[in-house]
């Protein structure tokens, strides 16, 4: 039976383990197919990369004092940092009241500062489909990076048996990685314990904030974006990246994503959120659970 079983789980083709199953014969219109060996790609890795990277450097330069044993320690980026940071203050003399101190933005407000939007969990408008993710500020061109899936990484033979248990957070990558989204219980201590393990004395491997309500990366809340409906199209989509070894360490502690096994020597999964259409203030966002790969 438990052959059985595993069999089943090896060859399960859904985004989402394993509770959506039930739903599919019922929503069958709301199916989106990805060919074998597709990348299922809507934007380049590169545009994904760049985005990533404009976002993270300026929640890492609005958070600057924050981050002084970082610079000690690598005074090559220093001043890079420092000469943004100059060249921030300048453009932002003009709208400030006292130009000789730097202001403090909440995250959501670097990230509308930063990509003309900004995002927000909030009760969903679906009936009895709890939170959902709404653009709250701004508008989001189509083709956008507009969220990130958080969560714990694991790899086809790793354990996730118990973490899986009525767990509606855990997503299904094409070549069979899962992450799981959740943040609570079993899966939240498995995050912390494996962020815990890889910090190298200032370095931060990962973001623990998107456990808690407090964000420190604003587009980590990507499990919280709710499935389309026949009323509701899908307006954004699931695409998978892969971390490059090139990316920057100083802003890995923004990377909502982190490895379940530590010896594992591959690139970071990461899961984006790319709209399929331009969305306005006000929009909730909705993705498409059930995605096939033929």
């Amino acid at each position: 039976m438990l052959r059985a079983l595993r069999r089943r789980w090896d060859s399960y083709k859904y985004r989402f383990v394993p509770w959506v199953a039930l739903n599919l014969r019922r929503k069958r219109r709301t199916l989106r197919y990805v060919p074998e060996n597709s990348q299922d790609k809507i934007i380049t890795d590169e545009d994904v990369f760049a985005t990533l990277l404009k976002v993270f450097k300026a929640l890492f330069i609005n958070d600057l004092s924050r981050q002084t044993r970082i610079l000690a320690l690598l005074p090559e980026i220093k001043c890079k940092y420092l000469e943004l940071l100059t060249v921030e203050l300048e453009r932002s003399k003009v709208n400030s009241c006292n130009p000789q101190s730097q202001r403090v933005f909440s995250p959501e407000e670097v990230l509308f500062n930063t990509l003309g939007f900004s995002i927000t969990r909030d009760q969903s408008s679906l009936v009895s489909a709890g939170t959902g993710v709404f653009v709250t500020k701004g508008f989001v061109p189509k083709g956008t990076v507009v969220s990130m899936y958080p969560g714990t990484v694991y790899r086809k033979y790793e354990p996730i048996f118990f973490q899986s248990l009525g767990n509606p957070f855990i997503f299904r990558c094409i070549d069979g990685v899962l992450i799981d989204g959740n943040d609570k219980g079993l899966s939240r201590a498995v995050y912390r314990s494996c962020s815990r393990r890889d910090q190298l004395g200032p370095f931060q491997m990962s973001d623990v904030s998107w456990l808690t309500a407090t964000l420190q990366n604003p587009l980590a809340v990507g499990q919280y974006i709710n499935n389309c409906s026949h009323g509701k199209a899908a307006n954004v989509c699931y695409q998978e990246f892969d971390v490059p070894g090139s990316f920057p360490v100083e802003l890995k502690q923004y990377l909502p994503n982190i490895v379940y096994s530590h010896d594992i020597q591959s690139q970071l999964r990461c899961v984006v959120l790319v709209t399929l259409r331009d969305i306005k203030q006000g929009e909730e966002l909705f993705s498409n659970y059930f995605t096939v790969i033929n």
